[in-house]
Order: structure tokens, then C-alpha cells, then sequence
């Protein structure tokens, strides 16, 4: 007596699982990972080798020191708020927004005093706005 031999199934390799278990590896992991900040950032301003040029229209300049404290064209202002800025800024161009503005900030600077002074700017309809650097070959005080 001759049995037949039972047909065996060719192999087959499902992925469909092994994909999922992946997918959700891949979600749990982005998932539960965290991401580390940084408090601070490390920056040094920079510096320019082009001289000023001689010859130009008279400019607006406002300075801002360490402190966060106010000059506008040399003369500083008595208090830190943007009014007292927007007043010595209005009374020192009679009017004129064409004339170019310089905003001169201390390496240590608050960041949210140089802002104060670029809203300002651009409140008050300034469009040629600048940044003072000093020069890159001119000795450290």
C-alpha cells in the first residue's frame, strides 16, 4: 500500500506584523523621548572692517549700554521705558523719517532693549535702519 505523502505549503514570510511592531517601536520611542534645551546661547556680535562713509545725511543714533540705559544722539535719557525713548527720538528729527537710524548696542546689551529701540523704529516709520559695529582691526578698549 502506497500512502500519498501530504503536500507541505511553500513557506511564506508575512511582513504585515513585523511592520506594525516597527510602526509602534517608532512612535513609542518619539513619544517618550525627550529633547534637552539649552539656556543660553553663546554669541559674539559682529564685527565690520568697512569705514563709515563720510558725506552722508545726518543720522539718528541710539545707544544702549550694559544696563539697558538710553542715549539718543550722545545725550542719555532718564529713564529705561519706551515712552521717555519715543519722546527724546520724536524731538530729535523735527518730523524727519528719511534720515538713517543707527541703533548702538553694547556687546552685553539686554536683548529686549535693542528690541524696544527696532519697535520703535519702525512704530515711528523709520526705514533705513542700521546696526553699529565697531572695527574688527581697531584695538579693544
Amino acid at each position: 500500500m502506497k500512502f500519498k505523502r501530504p503536500a507541505q505549503d511553500p513557506l511564506e514570510l508575512n511582513l504585515t506584523p513585523l511592520i506594525d511592531c516597527l510602526l509602534f517601536l517608532i512612535i513609542f520611542f518619539m513619544l517618550s523621548t525627550t529633547f534637552s534645551k539649552t539656556g543660553k546661547l553663546q554669541i559674539q556680535l559682529p564685527k565690520a572692517d568697512a569705514a563709515m562713509v563720510a558725506g552722508k545725511a545726518k543720522a539718528i543714533e541710539v545707544s544702549v549700554d550694559a544696563r539697558g540705559q538710553y542715549a539718543v544722539n550722545g545725550k542719555p535719557l532718564a529713564g529705561k521705558d519706551a515712552a521717555v525713548l519715543r519722546e527724546a527720538i520724536v524731538s530729535s528729527t523735527a518730523g524727519k523719517r528719511d534720515m538713517p537710524f543707527i541703533i548702538s548696542a553694547d556687546g552685553m546689551a539686554p536683548h529686549q532693549a535693542v528690541v524696544t529701540v527696532m519697535d520703535l523704529a519702525g512704530q515711528l516709520g523709520f526705514r533705513n535702519l542700521g546696526i553699529g559695529t565697531r572695527d574688527a582691526s581697531a584695538k579693544p578698549h
